[in-house]
């Protein structure tokens, strides 16, 4: 065989070992897509830049026509938001058959819609109609799924504030508010029912800021700490997020089910804070996702739950500056509006907007791969060119 043609094949060879490599590499978190800002990209520039970095979950708050357009034949599998607005109205089967009609049915065939998240954080808020007319939302929305023939597509759950809890600690006796059983309780049951997962919105940032002299930092932020011992099991938590998901585990069996998956629909740390917003820094909250992210790809468990991988949705991908609140609540986000990251935690080293120069941690790892094998190329071609 010339070796100009054996020069060739490695070449394809090595091409597509590289680009297998970079499909392998793909992120096993999803992100939440928030929107409440002026300045952000459009959603097809969203989408990019979501290619680039591999990440095909996505949480929205909404059922935003542009963006699921945006997404169609991109094989991200969305969450989509039914507004608290929109509860009540939901109560009637009719309507919640037309919000599918209008919402869901127009994409699901090129945008994976999996999940609608009906309503957010309403348990435990001051709004007793709404917690009333939760469960009946869900119920019709997901009837309205079986009727049209998709609720092997997509699920119906909720997603929840951890302050539903009234104890979280130890985690083995994670408790529910008394004064909420009475409406998570039968949620439980349509949940199990349906084999819907249980949401929940979980910040150790919180906790640290409320009591930054008791709770430890490296506790809250994966790092390397002595960690706290349950005494009930004598499991050993080395991160608060784990005993975090371990208490809603143990609040859940109390109630009577240990048929319920519990997932993350919201974890995160700012960048920045008010003065009186312990622990928001830029260094805390790269610490943060780094060592999460870290997590997330070892597949790990909770101590209480070793076997089940912790399924979780990183509060947010961009700073959204019309946020009402407190300075950290508009400064959650990965990245800038213009594309550049918050800080880095190896998902993406350059901007992307408005120039669109793409460049992912895949990306340079397959041109480091090549500009590796390099000299081995030039070398087999020198042969051809003798022989």
């Amino acid at each position: 065989m010339a070796i100009s043609s054996i020069f060739f094949r490695v070449l394809l060879l090595l091409l597509t070992i590289s680009d297998l490599f970079v499909q392998n590499h793909g992120q096993n978190f999803g992100i939440n897509y928030g929107r409440i800002a002026n300045n952000l990209p459009s959603p097809s520039h969203v989408s990019v830049l979501l290619k680039s970095l591999n990440v095909s979950r996505i949480k929205l708050y909404d059922a935003n026509p542009n963006v699921l357009s945006s997404f169609s034949n991109s094989n991200v599998e969305f969450i989509i938001g039914l507004g608290n607005e929109l509860l009540q109205t939901m109560r009637d089967p009719s309507k919640a058959q037309i919000w599918i009609q209008q919402n869901v049915q127009p994409y699901i065939s090129t945008t994976k819609i999996t999940s609608i998240n009906v309503g957010n954080e309403i348990l435990g808020s001051n709004d007793v109609g709404n917690m009333i007319n939760l469960l009946p939302a869900m119920q019709s929305v997901y009837n309205a799924l079986v009727t049209l023939g998709l609720s092997q597509q997509v699920t119906v759950t909720t997603a929840h504030s951890y302050n539903i809890l009234s104890n979280s600690f130890p985690p083995s006796n994670g408790a529910f508010r008394q004064d909420l059983i009475q409406y998570i309780q039968p949620l439980l049951s349509f949940q199990a029912q349906i084999k819907s997962p249980f949401f929940i919105n979980a910040y150790p940032f919180f906790a640290y800021k409320d009591d930054p002299d008791h709770v430890s930092l490296n506790y809250v932020l994966f790092q390397q700490n002595p960690g706290s011992i349950d005494p009930n099991t004598n499991l050993h938590y080395d991160n608060m997020l784990y005993a975090q998901i371990d208490a809603v585990y143990a609040a859940i069996k109390a109630l009577g089910h240990t048929d319920i998956e519990v997932k993350i629909s919201e974890t995160g740390w700012p960048s920045k804070g008010d003065p009186n917003e312990f622990g928001a820094t830029l260094q805390n909250a790269e610490i943060y996702h780094t060592n999460l992210l870290k997590r997330i790809d070892m597949k790990q468990g909770t101590p209480a739950n070793p076997s089940v991988p912790i399924d979780i949705y990183v509060f947010a991908l961009f700073n959204e500056d019309l946020k009402p609140g407190p300075a950290s609540e508009r400064n959650y986000g990965l990245y800038y509006p213009d594309g550049t990251p918050v800080y880095n935690i190896g998902l993406k080293t350059q901007t992307y907007f408005p120039e669109m120069i793409i460049e992912s941690k895949s990306n340079t790892l397959s041109i480091n791969f090549i500009i590796c094998i390099l000299p081995f190329l030039v070398f087999v071609w020198e042969l051809s060119r003798l022989s």
